[in-house]
């Protein structure tokens, strides 16, 4: 088995985690915690990705809870945390789970040195005292323990909120840590909405983010039947939140692809991700147009941005047969394809 080089450097830490009540959390992308059941009592992992929440769910080893908020009644002693890419995550994950397990909760962080994994000291100071114990494969690894009580969590706080004005429509997003263009507004998707036709019938924001693109379409089309879907769920409560201060109403759907998704579409509107974590990663968008024509009613179109270097136009030919390009910046393209 093939593990992350955060996850290498756990393993040569087994035993801060011996015979303890294991909670693993953050960016997590290979089996580890798996491992971690030779030597923990027990292993639960929380975490906001819809994909390995069903990769984890499968081993009856291990507890799974996804969502954006752990509200489940679990019994742990120690946390496991994987750093994630966003600072704000990592902050947002550190109040979440210390204010619901309270003092005398120990802590493990390991993450990429380039990640800014090195400022777990600094944020950890408001509940105790973290020291790093080791540093391997461009990774570090930190111990702690809660020494005091965090404050209430409360989702609502954590939110942060921004006007856009765009395509003829003004309207306020709303958007967690962690979550794409979180705080600003991208210019991918700006240029995506700025050249969309009329929309009709049933249409899915795919990947939606903090709803920004499905905002605007609902607004600009009420009469559509709209879905927005995206693997995190930091992305759905995001986006549940932006139509809720909107007065907007749609449909949201966590999901890995289509995994999750049912029916068939007149439109599939997407600014697709390309990033998991600090890597580069495709294969999300690869099947998302490979398996369009199974998701689109006859006439329904694919409507994707995407920056200009990246080699959509041929994955589009071989799954719809043809490929134009809509609108175009010197850094993003507008691809559109009818079955």
């Amino acid at each position: 088995m093939s593990y992350t080089a955060a996850s290498q450097v756990v393993a040569r830490q087994l035993e801060f985690f011996e015979n303890r009540k294991v909670l693993v959390i953050g960016e997590l992308s290979d089996s580890y915690p798996l491992e971690l059941t030779q030597v923990a009592q027990s292993v639960a992992v929380f975490t906001t990705n819809y994909g390995y929440h069903c990769n984890m769910s499968r081993h009856s080893q291990i507890q799974s809870h996804f969502g954006a908020e752990l509200t489940a009644d679990i019994d742990i002693d120690m946390i496991l945390l994987y750093w994630p890419k966003a600072k704000a995550e990592a902050e947002y994950l550190l109040a979440m789970t210390l204010a619901k397990f309270g003092p005398e909760t120990e802590i493990c962080i390991v993450g990429e040195n380039r990640s800014g994994v090195r400022s777990a000291e600094k944020m950890f100071q408001a509940y105790g005292k973290i020291t790093k114990y080791d540093s391997a494969r461009r990774c570090s690894f930190y111990w702690g323990r809660c020494e005091q009580q965090a404050p209430t969590f409360d989702i609502t706080s954590w939110f942060k909120s921004y006007p856009i004005t765009v395509a003829g429509t003004e309207l306020t997003i709303r958007s967690l840590p962690g979550v794409f263009s979180h705080g600003e507004f991208d210019k991918g998707s700006e240029l995506l909405l700025e050249s969309l036709p009329s929309l009709h019938g049933r249409v899915l924001d795919f990947g939606c983010g903090a709803g920004v693109i499905g905002a605007v379409m609902k607004t600009n089309n009420p009469a559509i039947e709209l879905e927005l879907c995206d693997i995190s769920a930091l992305a759905i409560e995001s986006a549940r939140e932006t139509f809720k201060v909107n007065n907007l109403e749609a449909s949201f759907t966590a999901t890995d692809v289509y995994k999750a998704l049912e029916g068939t579409y007149d439109f599939l509107i997407s600014n697709p991700p390309f990033h998991a974590g600090l890597k580069t990663f495709y294969a999300a968008t690869e099947d998302f147009i490979a398996q369009a024509p199974n998701y689109l009613n006859t006439d329904g179109q694919l409507i994707i941005v995407a920056n200009s270097f990246l080699r959509y136009p041929p994955l589009i030919e071989d799954s719809l047969g043809c490929c134009e390009i809509a609108a175009s910046t010197n850094k993003f393209n507008i691809y559109v394809a009818k079955k």
